[in-house]
């Protein structure tokens, strides 16, 4: 792992990535102990201040300190979308693996399921689910794993099928191991790589998602603090105070880059192929 951080800091882009990413997380962590302000607290004495030594981005429509509501807005963003990319992953990756491995009419039919998914608008079934469930983790996070964990199943069913085919597999096979531990012991840690930087690529991916759930009401709710949200509530008064849709658009953009960045440096500190890696 240690020789793995240092090659990813040894690439510029590698070593912004990282900090960006690294600096996004611990600013939600420590949101609650490092904000001036309630990022809920409305003011009205301070309603659509522009940025000062005070308030450092300016307030909102509601004289909620901006600079606060960005450090916080972070929170539920990195928490529900870090969770569903993980779960994404597994299920995904699972189930790549299974039927990389398996191959025959079990990897054909469930192909031809995947892709009739994938072929569908996952967006308006995402907006439908979160309509009947409700907006809120318990319904977001299962929905954005499982719509993103199909294309990584394919992804990870394509390198799978690669890896199956190799003599090391071949030969497990002929001495007759069952297929858990010819998954566990020959494909997976071969497989373990393209996983990661799959997860990464749909956590910014997730981000960008949920981002666009809440500013289409569909995601975070007011109060709470959330830059999609933050972004909806005040694009209406763009063209005269810019800072409540600015900084929060500077915060999402720069966590996604970080994210992409840290992804790109992570394949190819590992030798993969980002391009055909992650490709659907």
């Amino acid at each position: 792992m240690l020789k793995l951080l240092k090659t990813i800091v040894s690439r510029p882009s590698g070593a912004i990535g990282l900090g960006l990413t690294v600096f996004h997380i611990l600013m939600a962590l420590c949101a609650p102990w490092i904000a001036p302000f309630d990022p809920t607290a409305q003011n009205a004495d301070a309603i659509l201040i522009a940025p000062s030594a005070q308030h450092w981005m300016g307030t909102d429509t509601l004289g909620r300190d901006v600079f606060s509501r960005v450090l916080h807005g972070g929170r539920l963003a990195i928490a529900v979308t870090f969770s569903a990319a993980v779960l994404a992953t597994l299920w995904g990756g699972f189930a790549g693996i299974f039927f990389g491995t398996v191959g025959g009419r079990v990897d054909e039919y469930s192909m031809r399921i995947v892709d009739a998914f994938l072929s569908m608008p996952w967006l308006l079934f995402l907006l439908l689910i979160i309509s009947i469930g409700g907006a809120g983790p318990v319904t977001i996070i299962p929905t954005l794993g499982f719509f993103y964990g199909v294309a990584v199943l394919r992804v990870i069913r394509g390198a799978a099928m690669q890896v199956a085919a190799r003599d090391f597999v071949t030969a497990a096979k002929a001495r007759g191991e069952a297929l858990w531990p010819i998954l566990s012991r020959e494909m997976f840690p071969n497989l373990s790589d393209i996983l990661l930087v799959e997860g990464a690529m749909r956590w910014s991916w997730m981000l960008l998602a949920f981002s666009s759930l809440s500013f289409l009401g569909f995601g975070a709710t007011p109060p709470t603090p959330d830059w999609g949200l933050m972004v909806a509530q005040e694009r209406g008064l763009l063209s005269t105070a810019p800072w409540g849709v600015f900084w929060p658009c500077v915060a999402l953009s720069s966590l996604i880059i970080g994210i992409n960045l840290l992804a790109d440096a992570v394949g190819k500190a590992l030798g993969l192929d980002r391009a055909t890696a992650i490709a659907v």
